[in-house]
């Protein structure tokens, strides 16, 4: 056995039996033979230089701190372009030698070391900032507190709790919202950034390095081999990170081998009980991955494959319908309640009758379900699909208002050569269609009254206080009988009618979205609040003269039809009218951009840009005076094309259509 992996092993075993003797009173060892070992491995360290944090040597107690100092990282820690496709992965090794590594599931952490010495420890944050958790250093194991290096090292590496000790922690400890931790992941989110050390040493948090930043380049083997410097850290005193290196694949190595790869990996992080979610590929060589670059978002010599979404069995017990404000009859699968990723899930979309269909999905099969990408509830999978779904399965009726309810075939077909079959209720008095209804209408893109939720709407119609729209703007009328309902008092009513009044002065802009014309949503209100300047008159003159909408950005013979069967209707004119009666518009503040090549021109932006978020260059598109579009068209003027452009990209040039590198728009922008 080597001297580091006999400083590991004695410190385990010292803190084992320090917290037998002081926290169990229940030594397992004599004094005399917990002082033999103490002395080894005070010896040990000596001699080889290395003392890890958590050593007894050095830990008497633990720091409280006040708060996290902010750490900036003048080498950014950025995060991994992700696939799922074992075919992407391979395409990108090609035929370079690549390490394939854990993707470990718990939070980055940057170690700084300086003449042997632990200075700092932080978290990756953002990427450009993080926070200090020094203090936490000596609370996880596997980070040496000194080391036999005098240059400057930075490590990086994951901070994270081993499965076996989080099943032994969880049972007494409560998240922030007073619940048992579910994960290990947030666990040890939470533990890294607690103020207090002497918490965080109770939930057995671990750190295994998986790069170098700065250093070793006299130290490891090979300086050019991130592979090498990671195999020089374990003479440092830092325990091993679980990956391969794959020297030279040639010829390119194929998807069925690379899934052996990775199998080998996840067995051996399974055996090990290290969590992982996932697999890292990185180019083992240094100066051909800085040549690659960065986005903003990634460093392009990495690619994280993630793992598919776990599958969970359980039982279909209800299809249940839900109507929407345009008449469409969502369904939603109810099963029994499975545990995912920390959380109890009972419920998932179904989308529509077409994929019930596909599914062949009937109360009481055995159901696969998962969470996509770790948010959405979705359901995979029919373990007993049987005969195909007919008519006399579905619903004939709203299961809201008990009116008839059609199915709807789209005129088109989808990407899967089906045309879809929805499920509508045909009833316009429908109860639910109001409600969802009056919930779009109070939305913040829309009116944006805050206090009004669809639960409490639904109170306020039931007992006949809103039957349109302008009722909201009279809730005053009863205000003695909201304050005896459940959950009012002055306080929030007051909060309820200040919000109510407060939204009374509005944009044409948000008027449009909340009076709820069929598809003239968000972007479409702005085009028409953008081109009429806000004012509402001009608006209506256009639509008595039979203006061409179609001029507008985006807007076809559909927008513009929808717009004039709306006013044509008697019951909507007289809703128009109520409304403005109710609200104030505000005048719209019109920024005057300075000239510049996308003054009044439409812009396209395709792929992943460095510098912007897609929000940030929509936003900046616009403050030079241009219209920032999702479609490429003939009418479409630049294509901003960054990394992993598509078909955008292949169809403006074959429209002929100018394309520009984002550095290219920050020379025409004047940046």
């Amino acid at each position: 056995m080597d001297k580091i992996t006999q400083i590991h092993e004695l410190v385990a075993k010292l803190n084992r039996y320090r917290h037998e003797y002081y926290n169990l009173a229940a030594p397992s060892v004599s004094d005399a033979q917990y002082d033999l070992l103490f002395d080894l491995l005070a010896s040990l360290e000596k001699e080889t230089g290395c003392v890890m944090a958590n050593s007894p040597t050095q830990t008497v107690g633990y720091q409280v701190v006040d708060g996290l100092e902010k750490v900036s990282h003048p080498i950014p820690l950025l995060s991994l372009d992700k696939t799922k496709s074992v075919k992407e992965v391979s395409a990108f090794i090609g035929s370079r030698p690549v390490m394939l590594m854990y993707k470990y599931d718990g939070l980055t952490v940057k170690l700084e070391y300086e003449n042997g010495s632990l200075v700092r420890a932080s978290t990756r944050g953002n990427g450009d900032v993080g926070e200090d958790i020094t203090h936490n250093a000596p609370a996880i194991g596997g980070i040496p507190q000194r080391i036999p290096y005098r240059d400057q090292l930075v490590v990086t590496g994951e901070a994270y709790i081993r499965k076996g000790d989080f099943e032994k922690v969880k049972a007494n400890l409560l998240d922030s919202s007073g619940r048992p931790y579910k994960n290990s992941r947030n666990l040890a989110a939470g533990s890294v950034r607690s103020f207090d050390a002497s918490t965080c040493v109770q939930r057995r948090l671990r750190f295994s390095p998986f790069g170098v930043l700065e250093g070793l380049d006299d130290l490891a083997a090979t300086p050019n081999s991130k592979h090498a410097k990671l195999v020089a850290l374990k003479a440092l005193g830092f325990s091993a990170c679980g990956h391969f290196l794959l020297k030279n694949p040639t010829p390119p190595i194929t998807a069925d081998e690379l899934e052996q790869w990775i199998g080998n990996l996840q067995n051996k992080a399974k055996a090990e009980g290290i969590p992982i979610d996932g697999i890292v590929v990185s180019f083992d060589e240094i100066d051909y991955s800085r040549s690659l670059g960065r986005t903003g978002h990634h460093y392009r010599d990495g690619l994280a494959f993630k793992f598919d979404d776990e599958l969970y069995e359980t039982v279909l017990r209800e299809i249940q319908w839900n109507p929407t404000r345009t008449g469409l009859t969502s369904p939603v699968a109810v099963f029994d309640p499975v545990e995912i990723d920390g959380a109890t899930v009972s419920r998932a979309t179904l989308h529509n009758i077409s994929y019930i269909k596909k599914l062949r999905l009937r109360p009481g099969c055995r159901i696969l379900v998962c969470k996509r990408n770790l948010i959405i509830p979705h359901v995979e999978k029919n373990l007993d699909s049987g005969k195909r779904i007919g008519p006399e399965e579905l619903p004939t009726a709203c299961p809201c208002c008990g009116g008839q309810a059609v199915i709807q075939t789209s005129e088109k077909p989808n990407e899967d050569g089906i045309c879809v079959e929805t499920l509508v209720c045909n009833n316009p008095d429908c109860l639910a269609k109001h409600i969802a209804r009056l919930t779009h209408f109070v939305a913040k893109p829309a009116m944006n009254i805050e206090g009004l939720s669809e639960t409490t709407l639904e109170k306020f119609v039931d007992r006949g206080w809103i039957h349109s729209y302008p009722d909201l703007f009279h809730l005053n009328e009863h205000r003695e009988e909201i304050l005896e309902m459940d959950g009012f008092g002055p306080r929030s009513y007051d909060r309820l009618w200040s919000a109510i009044q407060a939204s009374r002065k509005v944009t044409l802009e948000h008027f449009l979205v909340a009076i709820d014309i069929p598809m003239i949503g968000k972007t479409a209100s702005k085009a028409i609040a953008r081109y009429f300047s806000g004012d509402i008159a001009a608006f209506e003159q256009a639509v008595r003269e039979r203006f061409d909408f179609t001029q507008l950005p985006d807007f076809g013979d559909t927008l513009c039809g929808n717009i004039y069967d709306w006013f044509e209707d008697k019951g909507h004119q007289t809703l128009w009218g109520a409304m403005k009666r109710e609200v104030v518009f505000m005048d719209m503040e019109i920024k005057k951009a300075a000239e510049n090549p996308f003054s009044g021109k439409t812009v396209v932006v395709t792929g992943t840009l460095e510098n912007f978020t897609r929000a940030g260059i929509q936003a900046r598109i616009e403050e030079l005076g241009g219209r920032a579009a999702g479609s490429v068209s003939k009418k479409t003027d630049f294509v901003l094309a960054g990394e992993k452009a598509g078909s955008k990209l292949s169809k403006a040039r074959d429209l002929g259509i100018t394309v520009i590198t984002e550095e290219q728009f920050l020379q025409m922008a004047g940046e």
